[in-house]
């Protein structure tokens, strides 16, 4: 079994330059967790991109069985951790055991996702469009089209997923699908977690025999490392998930480099919620109970966590505050993943008890204990007037908390969906006699262009791993709205197409040759077929 010892897991060696180093703390007890981890320096930085560049000749040229078979040896040596990472996890996050039991289950069933993936080899689209040499008034030539992996790719762990968003998490497993290397910055709020999961990740990369420059874990807890990170001439890409603050500052040094490069950052969503008069006059309370359960739902640490309500000033109403003051006060206070988290939500939930015209409608009944990162659940609203004087009310407050727009009718809740930025999903619950009503139609119109996905008579939080799933939005739930970070049509970000023309045979890449060898489905003179050329 791995021995943590705090140094950073550079192309397979546990290494350290640097004397700075921090702690993890166990949010549950406020204690310090042994041992110590160094803040990587501009050294380390430069000799894992290095490393993975140098990695990235060969990596990015293997077949799609090499790297399947790489993929199912990582999601093995995850599970032979076994307890010992859960135990870790849990120390470091609070999280309960059994929570992280389901999330290494997700992240272990991603990662194989990505290996079938790979073997049925769709994702590469093969395109071909054979020679016209007779064709009037020019010739076509012959040109064959296929994705290729972009290069190194820099990955940033997730606070609030230590397992399925961070080392070995979907940002990594669709890279590593992709051919591209990874250097994952591991989060400073789990980094024993993080060493764990990465020395899985190198025992499967030296059990393949391949290059171990294809992965390095290296630790920091101030910015100047993330940083570093980023503009490193051998970085191609980044895949990030935290907040809009850090996540902006990624795309804004990505964006100054002298060969600008991608950043898939998904980061701030509210995920508005709206409950029209049928469906809250039939079902109120029952709304009320599901919403309490998605916003108390992991100290409300979860990105597609309803954060904002609409609803109407109709027959209903007053059962559904009663039923939502009810179930928030029966809500206990729950451990959140570190300090400065903790402290941010109270300082946000104080900054809404004061607002002009906001109302605390319920709160947990039991208080949290102030000298750990606990948190109240609490749920406010507000009419339209006072939500349009404070467009902060707009903007996420990361954990349990939600707030209730009062509109007078769906008119009016159309006016402010308008408004909103860009989301991460947003939600209608209406009865069927609604479906078909013109303002419904208008509303979900709006939605579809604020919002990645769209919920129906459900709630948002808990994000299966699909092909069909999206998790992404327009500005600011991410950087780029035409790509997702979960689910398998991931791997698309670590891509790019590359077009031969007049290729030879014997030149071309196996998923583009006449034969098929790979006998992938490609898209062959404007017809799909498996069949050879």
């Amino acid at each position: 079994m791995h021995s943590l010892h705090g140094n950073h897991l550079i192309a397979g060696e546990a290494t350290h330059s640097g004397t700075t180093a921090f702690r993890a703390f166990n949010p549950a007890t406020g204690t310090p967790l042994e041992p110590p981890f160094f803040e990587a320096t501009v050294a380390e930085v430069h000799a894992a991109l290095s490393k993975a560049q140098k990695a990235f000749r060969t990596f990015g040229q293997s077949g799609a069985e090499v790297r399947a078979l790489l993929l199912e040896k990582i999601a093995d040596e995850i599970l032979a951790l076994g307890e010992a990472l859960l135990q870790r996890a849990h120390e470091e996050t609070g999280l309960p055991l059994e929570r992280l039991t389901g999330e290494r289950g997700r992240s272990v069933g991603q990662i194989r996702q990505f290996a079938a993936v790979l073997r049925e080899g769709s994702w590469c689209g093969a395109c071909i469009d054979t020679a016209l040499p007779e064709r009037q008034p020019l010739p076509r030539p012959d040109l064959r089209r296929v994705l290729v992996p972009l290069g190194p790719v820099v990955v940033f762990g997730a606070s609030n997923f230590p397992l399925a968003f961070s080392v070995a998490g979907g940002d990594t497993a669709s890279a590593l699908a992709a051919g591209c290397p990874v250097v994952v910055k591991g989060h400073p709020a789990h980094p024993g977690t993080c060493e764990l999961v990465a020395s899985a990740i190198n025992k499967a990369i030296s059990a393949a025999g391949l290059n171990a420059g294809i992965f390095s874990l290296v630790h920091g807890r101030e910015a100047a490392v993330g940083l570093e990170l980023v503009r490193h001439p051998a970085a191609s890409a980044v895949g990030f998930t935290g907040s809009l603050q850090a996540g902006r500052a990624l795309l804004d040094a990505a964006q100054q480099r002298s060969q600008p490069i991608p950043v898939f950052a998904e980061m701030s969503s509210v995920n508005p919620l709206v409950i029209l008069p049928g469906a809250l006059k039939e079902r109120g309370a029952a709304i009320a109970e599901g919403l309490k359960n998605s916003v108390a739902l992991g100290v409300g640490q979860f990105c597609t966590k309803p954060g904002l309500v609409f609803t109407t000033d109709t027959e209903g109403l007053g059962a559904f505050l009663s039923a939502l003051n009810t179930g928030f006060g029966q809500v206990a206070p729950g451990t959140m993943l570190h300090a400065g988290i903790a402290a941010a939500y109270r300082t946000g939930v104080e900054r809404l008890s004061t607002m002009t015209g906001v109302t605390k409608a319920g709160a947990s009944a039991k208080a949290a204990n102030l000298t750990l990162p606990q948190a109240e659940a609490a749920v406010f609203t507000v009419d339209t007037a006072g939500y349009r004087a404070h467009p902060s009310l707009q903007h996420e407050l990361f954990g349990p908390q939600t707030l209730v727009v009062v509109a007078k009718d769906v008119a009016e809740i159309l006016a402010l969906c308008e408004d909103l930025e860009g989301q991460l999903t947003a939600t209608v619950h209406a009865t069927p006699h609604e479906e078909v009503d013109a303002h419904v139609e208008d509303l979900i119109a709006v939605l579809q262009r604020k919002a990645g996905r769209l919920v129906w008579n459900g709630f948002p939080t808990g994000v299966e791993v699909s092909p069909a799933m999206q998790h992404g939005g327009p500005y600011p739930a991410s950087t780029d709205a035409r790509y997702t970070s979960v689910g398998t049509a991931s791997i698309q970000r670590w891509v790019r197409p590359v077009c031969y023309q007049n290729f030879p045979e014997d030149a071309l890449p196996a998923a583009l040759q006449n034969a098929n060898p790979l006998g992938l489905m490609r898209l062959v003179n404007s017809e799909w077929t498996r069949a050879g050329i």
